[in-house]
């Protein structure tokens, strides 16, 4: 699952593609138009998604690329519940998911958020796309090795 140029922008809803960077700041395509747009450093904060973990209770992190492809795996079985389900509901589907993830320090927003964008590059097929190249990859890895 390739997130190397997705990025989350503060200030800004959504994910966006990062199309070129600015020592003032970069120039972000939003993913579903196509248009690209400046975001100023001053501004905004940007996060690369593949730079993001999820804090689990062994005091480690798992990469947010891996939770995806656990609820891509689950999609079936457990698909999402809504982003505005009740706290209890979002955490039990968390659990789920990731049945370590650290409970103190992974808030109820983290989970809306997380859900958020799952469903938004799931919809916009990033996700399968990706999903599909990193199995090729994998059987690479292992046919090298």
């Amino acid at each position: 699952m390739n997130l190397e140029k997705l990025v989350a922008v503060s200030g800004m809803s959504g994910i966006f593609r990062m199309s070129a960077n600015r020592g003032n700041g970069l120039i972000i395509e939003d993913i579903k138009t196509g248009k690209k747009s400046f975001a100023s450093a001053r501004k905004h904060q940007f996060t690369p998604l593949e730079s993001i973990a999820i804090y689990t209770d062994d005091g480690d992190s798992v990469e947010l690329r891996k939770v995806f492809s656990q609820m891509l795996d689950q999609l079936e079985d457990n698909p999402p519940v809504a982003v505005n389900a009740v706290a209890e509901e979002l955490h039990d589907y968390f659990a789920d998911i990731l049945p370590n993830y650290d409970r103190v320090k992974v808030h109820t927003g983290d989970i809306k958020k997380v859900i958020k964008w799952f469903t938004f590059l799931q919809q916009e097929g990033l996700l399968m796309a990706s999903a599909a190249e990193e199995d090729a990859s994998e059987t690479n890895t292992e046919e090298n090795a």
